[in-house]
């Protein structure tokens, strides 16, 4: 009864509002934190692997008291067996505020990494919007799919950059 209020009263704020947008970032905070449950101290990259699923990839870019920077990717192999992450997505995780966006996404095929103010020719708040609509539904999958970052065993320390937790099904 309380999550289709909830979901009702989700619905009834207008899309591409500022307040739906702050109301995606919660969203996607929580679904962030379902399939990271430490990432607020979690170090170095890691792998979520799950049988018929394509391998999830979360690399850590920056710890602070308040914020994660993460890099959240599958990597898929094109035809001259070149490793190409997509969808490529920077996100900032905010603790105190319990809110996750997107910052950025790499567009590989033209070599550069477009931020929302990069993307001319919208507004910002409608290029935000669709990122991180985008963000809620492909995190909405992988927890669908069962994808899921183990805790790190050495969340307090630091570990070596590079290391991978792998998780099957």
């Amino acid at each position: 009864m309380l999550l289709s209020t909830y979901c009702r009263q989700l619905q009834s704020h207008r899309p591409h509002s500022f307040l739906g947008l702050m109301e995606l970032y919660e969203e996607n905070y929580i679904r962030l934190r379902r399939l990271c449950p430490d990432i607020r101290v979690r170090r170095g990259a890691a792998v979520s692997v799950v049988a018929g699923a394509l391998d999830l990839h979360l690399d850590v870019l920056e710890q602070t008291s308040y914020t994660t920077t993460v890099r959240l990717t599958y990597i898929l192999t094109e035809l001259a067996h070149q490793p190409v992450p997509d969808p490529d997505l920077k996100l900032r995780v905010y603790h105190d505020a319990r809110q996750a966006e997107v910052l950025s996404r790499a567009c590989r095929r033209r070599g550069v990494e477009l931020s929302v103010r990069d993307l001319t020719g919208r507004s910002e708040l409608l290029c935000r919007w669709k990122l991180n609509r985008f963000l809620y539904k492909w995190l909405g999958y992988c927890c669908h799919q069962r994808h899921h970052f183990t805790p790190d065993e050495g969340a307090g320390k630091l570990s070596p950059v590079g290391s991978v937790a792998r998780r099957g099904s």
